[in-house]
């Protein structure tokens, strides 16, 4: 029975998509194990939005990869899937490519993500130099142009 309302915060998802407004996604690593700061990680998770864009028409905006979780931003153009399958789908596949090639665990990722349906009166821009400062904030670099592990895959 609880399996049947998992999802249902995603249910008014499917009302809105047709403007293609931008999520905001957080995905966490189970236990918080700090496993994700590596260049190869990186490689991967892109490599992952690659097929994901080409499959379900979810574009990927920013991203920041923290050791433990990371956030990003996208848009469905033309979609084919919905959010929850598209995420879903990434972490399947970004768990199974570091488990084959890296020796990471198979279950990678806690079951559910956060997700954040930006509004029209929400900053873009403002969210991202929020997140941006992620690792500043967690002390892991003093600003947040050294911390390699973030880009811009395209422009939302």
């Amino acid at each position: 029975m609880a399996n049947q309302f998992r999802h249902q915060h995603l249910r008014r998802l499917d009302r809105i998509w047709s403007d293609a407004p931008i999520a905001f996604i957080t995905c966490c690593v189970a236990d918080r194990k700090t496993l994700l700061a590596h260049h190869y990680v990186s490689e991967i998770f892109n490599e992952v939005w690659d097929n994901c864009e080409s499959l379900y028409r979810w574009e990927v905006g920013s991203y920041v990869i923290m050791p433990d979780h990371v956030h990003f931003f996208c848009a469905g153009v033309g979609c084919t899937k919905p959010l929850a399958t598209f995420v879903g789908k990434w972490k399947e596949w970004t768990a199974k490519n570091l488990a084959r090639r890296h020796q990471y665990p198979r279950t990678l990722w806690q079951p559910q993500f956060f997700d954040h349906v930006m509004r029209s009166d929400e900053s873009y821009t403002e969210k991202w130099m929020y997140v941006r400062s992620n690792p500043v904030r967690a002390g892991l670099v003093s600003d947040p142009e050294s911390w390699p592990y973030y880009g811009t895959r395209h422009i939302l």
